[in-house]
């Protein structure tokens, strides 16, 4: 208590220095009260999990620095808001790439050889989602508005979270402090924060400076064949030229590549209606394959999890661990639902309708050659 008494003395100490006269523009952005009520956030909710993985340890506690540098590393971009005009997609891209670059060290946790503390893993690779919202930059965007993001990717966390729950309920009571605390620092914790300062997303400065991104290799290039496919990130750094009549905008356009090319969609299978979970009763919203075609064109199946497409709560569709399958798309995703992809390799998933956010974890995208 007494360190924590101590930090944020010193955390007060240095507000008040930048506040001399001469001080910098940055610091400015630093004493602005939207920045310093996210250092309020960060010292109550972010201290009380990492207090909990500390009595933890191991990978509990390296997954909770990697969340406790995310949180910072948001912090870092709430400031550079503030002078900073607001850029375009591909400025946007850019912009958010330190917070994208933690984000990815997280989920790299979860992959490999599986672990006693896996759902810990993925409950805070999961969460760190929730913190994308300062991507949204307009109804246009392709993204849910920041409120309802961060409670959508808080639950699609939750799912691993409530794992934890019930695993460690009659075994230790630091596995579930730490569940507990996690959860509390997105709903209510980055929640509130959200909806008190920024309900309709970042507030960028009108006379700030530009953000320069890496010119778009389709600019450069006119080559028939389509661009490569996007990797594991989160976002793209390049503007990703149309290739149909109804163009895509925003982060839905992570997809739009995927879409190009009679020889990535011939023959690929369609999700009717009647395969939707909410129109199925004998299982609960995977769609997969028949019998016959899991056997012959699944190499393996991922040992973190069984292969999954489906509808979760009709807001998010979930694939996981689909491997060496070319055939997998979602023909009506509309603007109030989201996609996330998790463990996929060596396949092709075709996203169609007006889906408004994709969230991209370790897949791989093949197309043909």
């Amino acid at each position: 208590m007494e360190e924590k008494l101590i930090e944020r003395l010193e955390s007060a100490v240095a507000r008040l220095e930048s506040l001399r006269p001469g001080g910098s523009a940055e610091s400015g952005g630093a004493l602005d009260p939207t920045v310093v009520a996210f250092d309020d956030l960060m010292a109550e909710y972010v201290g009380k999990v990492s207090a909990a993985a500390e009595k933890i340890g191991g990978q509990v506690l390296d997954v909770t620095k990697v969340v406790a540098e995310a949180f910072s590393a948001q912090r870092e971009l709430l400031v550079k808001v503030k002078l900073t005009q607001k850029p375009d997609n591909a400025g946007v891209a850019a912009f958010l790439k330190p917070l994208n670059e933690v984000i990815m060290k997280a989920n790299e946790m979860t992959e490999g050889r599986p672990s006693d503390f896996f759902n810990h893993l993925k409950t805070a690779a999961d969460s760190l989602t929730a913190l994308t919202w300062i991507a949204y930059t307009g109804k246009d965007c392709g993204m849910s508005m920041p409120i309802a993001h961060v409670e959508e990717s808080w639950q699609m966390a939750e799912f691993y979270n409530n794992k934890i729950l019930v695993g460690y309920k009659n075994k230790g009571s630091n596995h579930l402090e730490w569940a507990k605390a996690l959860k509390e620092l997105y709903v209510p914790g980055l929640r509130d924060y959200v909806k008190s300062h920024y309900p309709l997303g970042p507030v960028w400065s009108a006379t700030g400076k530009t953000i320069v991104s890496a010119p778009s290799k389709a600019s450069t290039s006119r080559a028939p064949a389509p661009p490569p496919p996007p990797s594991g990130s989160l976002f793209s750094s390049e503007s990703p030229q149309p290739s149909s009549s109804r163009p895509k905008e925003g982060m839905s356009a992570v997809f739009q590549e995927i879409n190009s090319g009679k020889s990535v969609t011939t023959g690929l299978r369609k999700v009717t209606d009647n395969m939707k979970t909410k129109n199925r009763a004998d299982r609960t919203g995977i769609v997969g394959a028949n019998e016959k075609e899991s056997h012959v064109n699944s190499p393996s199946i991922s040992k973190t999890g069984p292969p999954k497409l489906e509808l979760q709560m009709g807001r998010k569709w979930v694939v996981e661990n689909q491997m060496g399958k070319k055939n997998l798309v979602i023909n009506d995703c509309d603007s109030k639902q989201s996609v996330y992809i998790f463990g996929c390799k060596d396949s092709v998933l075709q996203v169609q309708g007006d889906f408004c956010y994709c969230c991209i974890f370790n897949i791989i995208v093949a197309t043909d050659k």
